[in-house]
């Protein structure tokens, strides 16, 4: 992929141009990401206290007895005062996917999987952190992981 840049006064706005021989997934997760215009924090609560939290930090995020929780890069679970959908919607541009009925998952922190007896995969993220992907979901992850996601960049 080549980048050009072209910084000058005699421009007026900022353009985007995107050139290919075709539509791809990458694409459309680049132009999603430029899309995306939400500052992309999230707010939990820990202890009574607000905290803000950068996706980046975020290992996956988890619904458990109606309430949704962030597990942390620190292996500390915040609860977050939104819905799972919610969540997802936000984090979509940060390349969070399904991995099960109640649980999204940060692809750029997995460390290794490894298959389940039952057809589930167990995902283990570099901060320690495991996590159990439903086999409905196991091919979605490995898509998105061949398609060029969790590179471990981050």
């Amino acid at each position: 992929m080549n980048v050009n840049i072209d910084l000058s006064d005699k421009h007026e706005e900022t353009t985007v141009i995107i050139q290919a021989r075709e539509w791809s997934p990458e694409l459309e997760a680049l132009v999603r990401q430029l899309n995306n215009t939400t500052s992309g924090r999230i707010v939990g609560v820990s202890e009574e206290q607000s905290i803000v939290l950068d996706p980046n930090d975020i290992d996956f995020v988890y619904a458990e007895k109606r309430k949704v929780f962030a597990a942390t890069t620190t292996k500390q679970n915040i609860e977050l005062k939104m819905k799972l959908y919610e969540v997802e919607a936000l984090l979509e541009g940060y390349d969070f996917t399904r991995f099960s009925k109640s649980v999204i998952g940060n692809i750029h922190h997995i460390q290794r999987f490894e298959l389940a007896f039952n057809g589930n995969l167990c995902i283990h993220f570099d901060s320690g952190n495991k996590e159990y992907v439903s086999r409905k979901y196991v091919a979605p992850l490995k898509e998105k992981l061949v398609m060029g996601g969790g590179s471990n960049a981050t």
